[in-house]
């Protein structure tokens, strides 16, 4: 029994590098930055695979998924040989060349499409050997030759219209069976024995000069409807210009009226106290620059600024008068980035979905926030308070934040390399961010001192310093707020009790070490509409594996010195991790763990080869310390 399961595992194991293999061979074919990125790793697990468009069952590939992405390439006759386990392959809509493959081997297939490539060359009689065969569509190519007899009884869906295929049509039971629009725009024949040998032909001239002229009408509705388009689109453009400069000419001679008074009351020898009416609200200047904003005056209030804050000395009517940039749409509100003149720039925060909250109650928890003062925060500078406009006022990160760093133009030549050293220093700066926030008295007295740390809240200045912002903020939101948009609600703990604490930020922190190691998207990082990766389970799976080397992100792996470094990190993430959060460390123990380990001397004199450093003994000596971390974490 245990010879059999030996050599079962052999087989199996056997299977799956040829496979791995195989589609590695597919990826250098095609040179696609994406899958370069994706296809790294364990390309399956049990049903599940890691990699975009790959579908697997028991650890073996079943479906080949790769539609509409671009892919060029010419494919071997064998490129498929080897994945007997195949049921679905579609590459429909790239610009795939050369013959159709050959799939002898695959006996399991039954769904088929190749459609809209640049396919050549006659459809292949080995797919008359599939006898599961569904849906067979190859339309959209430039194939030649005669359509093969096919009769298998599963076949229910042809298509190999628009090609150049010529000839009779087989008359098969299977074919006969197929629609007309199946064989559209060939040179096809099909003849009927039973109706004293009547034939049908998918392509005639007389079919094709009405499908010129129809064609030709089809042209000038669409560029008449185009023109439509155009002409209401110059309409509302100019209605809205001339409405704004309307709006302009008011604002304008009613600030000139008060600039009168003023000088009146002056002049008069009388004190006047002048307070600024405004709440902020954000509308184009199309005169001045598309990508600027103006402030309006609306309400009563003014900046507060939160002690001796470098930057500080400019009031409300300085902002007001500020050009804005929109920064993005967060959890919280809208950033936009006010340029004063003569001043620097800074950020302007628009809160929405607050608890109620008085004046006072604003100003005391905003006090506490201002409070925290270390190196690698970033510091609030002011705020303003009206019954319906609240905004903070923070100093403005020169060079914009990690998550535009890290995953920012992957695949171009724009790209400045995301180097061992510079990653090294922005975990050890978050970290110790944390660790002030988590033993800072004002802070104490948060549920959870950060709760939303995710890299779009770690910002780099000027300096390339890290400071980490969005602190604080869950003192102001409501619960039922926080608990569906806050990564710290995302954490195990909030799943299992509805509780959150402090060690639910140390969790945040163990998912954003991943995401920095690994280069990969992170579920919590992830933009909407696009699907991350549960990094927790996936890299416990891969260590688990022993696919150690295949963890970490191309650009630091190719690192020899850094090997020790990024092994002992990924141990840091990992116990970060842990869904017990009593098994988690202080953020006091990570920092010290962190700045244990030495950093590479040069980035430029470290880098080999790709399957240099991939294979690199200093990854699979260390991989078995991972294992231990994770050995006896059954709930993961």
């Amino acid at each position: 029994m245990i010879l059999v399961f030996s050599l079962y595992c052999c087989c199996f194991a056997q299977f799956y590098e040829e496979e791995r293999d195989a589609l590695y061979a597919l990826k250098h074919t095609f040179e696609d930055p994406s899958l370069n990125d994706n296809w790294n790793g364990l390309q399956c697990y049990r049903n599940t695979s890691f990699w975009d468009g790959i579908q697997c069952i028991n650890g073996r590939v079943t479906a080949i998924l790769l539609e509409s992405r671009n892919l060029s390439g010419k494919l071997s006759a064998d490129a498929f040989a080897v994945f007997s386990e195949l049921v679905s392959l579609s590459f429909r809509n790239n610009s795939i060349s050369g013959f159709i493959m050959d799939f002898i081997s695959n006996q399991n297939l039954k769904d088929i499409n190749l459609s809209n490539n640049m396919l050549i060359g006659p459809i292949p009689t080995s797919l008359l050997a599939l006898n599961f065969l569904e849906s067979l569509q190859l339309q959209d190519n430039y194939l030649t030759g005669t359509i093969p007899p096919f009769n298998q009884p599963s076949l229910t869906v042809l298509n190999v219209s628009n090609n150049q295929l010529s000839g009779p049509i087989p008359g098969t039971p299977t074919l006969r069976s197929i629609g007309a629009s199946a064989y559209y725009n060939n040179s096809l024949s099909m003849c009927d024995s039973s109706n004293s040998g009547t034939c049908y032909y998918t392509s005639s001239p007389s079919e094709s000069k009405k499908k010129s002229i129809a064609t030709i009408f089809l042209v000038f509705d669409v560029i008449g409807l185009i023109a439509v388009i155009l002409l209401l689109i110059l309409y509302c453009k100019k209605s809205r210009k001339l409405k704004k400069l309307i709006q302009t000419h008011h604002l304008s001679e009613k600030d000139h009226e008060e600039e009168l008074e003023l000088e009146a009351a002056a002049g008069a020898g009388g004190s006047s106290c002048y307070k600024n009416e405004s709440s902020i609200i954000i509308q184009t200047d199309e005169e001045n620059n598309n990508n600027k904003r103006v402030f309006e005056k609306q309400e009563k209030g003014n900046l507060i600024f939160m002690g001796d804050i470098e930057g500080a000395g400019f009031d409300m009517n300085d902002l007001l008068r500020a050009s804005a940039e929109g920064l993005g749409k967060g959890l919280f509100g809208s950033s936009y980035k006010a340029t004063l003149e003569g001043r620097a720039a800074v950020v302007v925060k628009r809160l929405r979905d607050l608890k109620p909250l008085s004046n006072e109650d604003f100003t005391r928890l905003l006090q506490m926030i201002a409070d925290q003062k270390h190196p690698n925060l970033l510091p609030l500078v002011a705020y303003y308070y009206s019954k319906d406009e609240k905004l903070l006022v923070y100093k403005y990160a020169k060079h914009g934040n990690l998550f535009d760093r890290l995953h920012g133009g992957r695949g171009t030549r724009e790209r400045i390399l995301f180097r061992w050293s510079s990653r090294l220093s922005v975990v050890r700066g978050v970290a110790r961010a944390l660790e002030y926030l988590h033993h800072n008295a004002s802070s104490s007295q948060w549920p959870i001192p950060h709760g939303n740390l995710k890299l779009s809240n770690i910002l780099l200045d000027e300096n390339d310093t890290v400071v980490v912002s969005d602190y604080g903020l869950t003192s102001l939101i409501a619960i039922p707020v926080a608990a569906q948009r806050m990564v710290a609600y995302k954490s195990p703990e909030y799943h299992n009790s509805k509780r959150v604490s402090s060690k639910s930020d140390v969790w945040t922190y163990g998912c954003l070490l991943l995401e920095i190691l690994t280069g990969r998207l992170s579920v919590h990082s992830a933009p909407p509409g696009i699907n991350g990766v549960d990094l927790c389970s996936w890299v416990h799976r891969a260590v688990r594996e022993e696919w150690t080397a295949e963890i970490f992100d191309m650009e630091i792996s190719v690192q020899r010195s850094a090997a020790a470094g990024m092994l002992k990190v990924l141990q840091v993430a990992m116990r970060c991790c842990d869904k017990n959060p009593e098994k988690r460390p202080e953020m006091t123990e990570i920092v010290r763990e962190l700045d244990s380990i030495k950093g590479v001397e040069s980035d430029e004199d470290d880098e080999l080869s790709m399957d240099q450093s991939l294979t690199d003994e200093s990854f699979s000596t260390n991989a078995s310390s991972l294992m231990l971390v994770g050995a006896d974490r059954k709930s993961w």
